[in-house]
């Protein structure tokens, strides 16, 4: 199966007509009416948008076949995928989640911190989650100063590592 990225979020029922809203991880909100069907992870179902409108923070999205409140309730929190191949290529020092994920991390000196576990966004930029051979996961963010070598092709993350990963912030004093 190829890969899949996910691209968007069915949320709560929207209206008595079978609308959902639908919060979607595109640049362009409206580029899920663009990829065809979308289908869920494992390929068992498939969503085609019909209709999409800009609410606050999401869109208001219908989907074919998908006519009542409680046909739209029954999606909620169903996520959506699309094939890799289906997106439009990245520009440099662009990369989708999927093509990051899994990739080992190790540090400017070699040394092997890892696997990329996943890619976050809390609302502060995105951070890099890093799944060491044990004990727990490291969150860093991801920005060039802290991942200066994205090497897809080679299925590695160059890591340089923040003098101090826990202790005092630099320059904060507790006197």
């Amino acid at each position: 199966m190829p890969a899949q990225v996910c691209v968007a979020r069915i949320g709560a029922a929207h209206g008595v007509r079978g609308a959902v809203k639908l919060w979607t991880f595109t640049e362009d909100p409206f580029a899920v009416k663009a990829y065809g069907p979308l289908s869920t992870k494992d390929g068992a179902r498939q969503f085609e948008v019909t209709s999409a409108r800009e609410a606050k923070d999401h869109l208001v999205a219908t989907f074919k076949g998908v006519t009542t409140r409680e046909d739209a309730e029954r999606l909620n929190g169903i996520e959506l995928y699309v094939s890799r191949e289906k997106l439009p290529t990245t520009e440099e020092d662009e990369y989708y989640h999927a093509d990051l994920i899994g990739l080992a991390a190790e540090t400017t000196a070699g040394v092997t911190l890892g696997r990329v576990l996943a890619i976050h966004n809390f609302g502060a930029g995105d951070i890099i989650e890093i799944a060491p051979p044990s004990g727990a996961t490291m969150l860093l963010q991801f920005s060039n100063a802290v991942v200066p070598t994205v090497d897809i092709p080679g299925g590695r993350v160059v890591i340089e590592l923040p003098e101090e990963i826990e202790g005092d912030e630099p320059g904060r004093s507790d006197e």
